[in-house]
């Protein structure tokens, strides 16, 4: 058996925002998967990972997945859309389109693709209704462009109810904590056909309450809207957390 060259692209979601450690770095569901996926094979396993935050689904496929691809991974995954759906004018299908452009390279470089749906904040989000709608859609048109493909790897969390609960998500209610990325990590682990920790499916901590009213909007829905006035994203002038190679050994 090769050994497993395990790539990630997308954007916060894979990045890990949500799951900082103390040091101040950006840990995430592909972080722990690498590790678990080392853990349950006995032995190395090689990560990168080229996800940033703020892109949209095309903007991963232009700037990371040709990077991703030219390191030669066994398994990369892909996720994006989310920044879309909060974009006023958004075509689902056209972000649905993105996963066919990736599956289709992967099939040409001969790479197993594992697609991932995000998980769904809407319940907790100013113009949630909107979120949940846009991401029913996404979560659909992806569906039936993989419905006849049994070897691409499915994680989906959009459906995940339990993963909506506030007890998995940031102060800012957009990102996922440290608990909501160990509960994907587990489905992506389980999806390979790999057996997580037991503890990463559910919280293990309880999570101080977030701020409310003018508090919330001030500290971070202010500052989204102002990065949509100028044009901007948090994710500019950001380099990948991975770009090359990294090893994860058995622990």
């Amino acid at each position: 058996m090769s050994r497993v060259r395990f790539a990630v692209i997308g954007d916060s979601f894979s990045e890990g925002v949500g799951d900082e450690l103390p040091d101040g770095r950006v840990r995430g569901w592909g972080d722990l998967v690498a590790q678990g996926w080392a853990n349950a094979l006995g032995e190395s396993v090689q990560y990168a990972n080229f996800a940033i935050r703020g892109k949209l689904a095309w903007q991963i496929v232009d700037e990371q997945l040709e990077q991703a691809l030219a390191l030669r991974p066994t398994h990369l995954s892909f996720n994006g859309g989310g920044n879309d759906m909060l974009r006023p004018r958004t075509d689902i299908e056209h972000v649905a389109d993105a996963f066919t452009r990736v599956l289709r390279r992967c099939d040409e470089e001969g790479v197993t693709l594992l697609v991932l749906s995000g998980a769904n904040p809407s319940g907790q989000l100013p113009l949630g209704q909107v979120m949940q709608r846009r991401g029913d859609q996404l979560a659909e048109a992806v569906s039936r462009r993989i419905r006849n493909r049994p070897d691409v790897i499915r994680a989906l969390n959009w459906p995940d109810r339990e993963l909506s609960q506030p007890v998995y998500w940031s102060q800012d209610r957009l990102h996922m904590n440290a608990h909501g990325h160990h509960r994907v990590a587990a489905r992506v682990l389980f999806s390979l056909g790999l057996e997580p920790p037991e503890t990463w499916w559910a919280p293990h901590a309880t999570v101080e309450p977030g701020l409310r009213g003018a508090a919330y909007y001030r500290e971070h829905v202010g500052p989204w809207v102002k990065r949509r006035l100028t044009g901007t994203s948090s994710g500019d002038g950001r380099p990948a957390k991975y770009p090359t190679w990294v090893d994860r050994t058995p622990e």
